[in-house]
This record gives C-alpha cells, sequence and structure tokens, in this order.
C-alpha cells in the first residue's frame, strides 16, 4: 500500500505534515509519498524553485521514516495532472497493488474540474481530509464510492472514497509567505529545518 499526498509546499508547513503522518498512521501506511507539483493547473506558479521546494520537504520529514519526498512532477514538464502521475505509479506496482491518493475536502468539492477526474478512481483510492462540522451534500457522484470501513481500501487497489477527520491545523503556505513579506516570523507554523533554509536564501521576502 502506497499513500500519495501532492501539494506546491510552497513552503511545507506543520498542516501538510500533520495530515500525511495521520493518513499513514490511520491506513497503517509505511510509504507515504508527498509529491511537491511542478506547474499546478488550478493556482498560481509557486514562488521557491521546484529545487528550493523539494530540498524544504526533504528537511521537513528527515525524522520520518514513513513519509518519503518523491520528484517526480517536478522531473516532468508541463501541468502536473494528478492523473498522470497515478498513471507512473500504477505501472510501476501493477495493478493489485492499492494506492491512496490524499486530498483537501474543498479540493474534492471540485474534483469534477480535475484532468480526467472520472478515470482517476480506476488507478487510486481517494482520502479526503475531513474539517470538523463539514459534511458532503446528499445524492452526489461519490455516493457509490463511499465506504466506511478503511479495510475496503487496504485489501482493493483502487476505486472507493474515504473521508477521514484529522487533525484541523489552521495554517497556510499563503500565510506563511505573507508573515515573510512582512518581516515577522513564521517559527512554530512550519518546521525549524525549513524556517532556517528559508533564512538562508531569503525566501519569499519580496
Amino acid at each position: 500500500m502506497i499513500g500519495i499526498f501532492g501539494g506546491t509546499f510552497d513552503p511545507i508547513h506543520h498542516a501538510h505534515l500533520r495530515t500525511a503522518l495521520e493518513v499513514a498512521e490511520y491506513f497503517g501506511i509505511s510509504d507515504m509519498r508527498l509529491i511537491p507539483g511542478n506547474v499546478p493547473p488550478h493556482r498560481p506558479q509557486p514562488l521557491a524553485t521546484p529545487a528550493q521546494r523539494l530540498t524544504m520537504l526533504q528537511a521537513a520529514i528527515a525524522s520520518e521514516p514513513r513519509l518519503q519526498a518523491d520528484s517526480r512532477e517536478l522531473r516532468r514538464d508541463g501541468y502536473s495532472y494528478s492523473f498522470d502521475t497515478l498513471q507512473t505509479f500504477r505501472t510501476e506496482v501493477g495493478r493489485e497493488r492499492p494506492l491512496l491518493f490524499t486530498l483537501g475536502f474543498d479540493a474534492f468539492l471540485h474534483f469534477q474540474r480535475w484532468h480526467r477526474w472520472n478515470e482517476i478512481l480506476t488507478l487510486t483510492h481517494l482520502v479526503v481530509v475531513q474539517r470538523p462540522a463539514y459534511s458532503l451534500p446528499p445524492n452526489g457522484w461519490y455516493e457509490p464510492y463511499l465506504s466506511t470501513n478503511p479495510d475496503d481500501l487496504r485489501t482493493t487497489p483502487a476505486g472507493r472514497i474515504y473521508l477521514l477527520p484529522v487533525t484541523a491545523l489552521d495554517i497556510s503556505a499563503t500565510q506563511v509567505r505573507g508573515l515573510l513579506k512582512q518581516g515577522k516570523t513564521p517559527r512554530y507554523l512550519l518546521p525549524d529545518s525549513v524556517l532556517d533554509y528559508i533564512q538562508r536564501h531569503q525566501l519569499y521576502c519580496e
């Protein structure tokens, strides 16, 4: 079983890391891939370079063996479509190994706008990170795929959607960058190793 969690990680912060770790612990995943995107299709281009974002990610997870940095999207030209990334995973691991793709609740609400969205569940399960007091509208396209049994995802390769409540940390990369631009410290919103790298390279200051 492989967990997959993508993002721009511009920069990586504690909300990203806690989400990835809680998903890994809940499903018993020993290989949770954090994948920085190269050219995100639904948001502005990141401010830090691909190499800088990858280095910050590697620094952030250096002491947690279950979390692994995966640079495949950074090595690929063009938009970083999740469908393309999942296809590469499926080619690598074969048809039978479960893939668990993690995404946020807001992203899931717009899932039908994603590139080849209706084919993604043929490649992976979806773990939707749920916020407290948030619920999905009834009678949605997703209802036939919803599962409340985590073993459904552990024992089949793809095709299920699981809603997982996680610790709500109200931290965003926009917030971190804004503090840095104002000359304030974002300490304790992200790992010290990441903040040290940002300060050493004077990122997000302008």
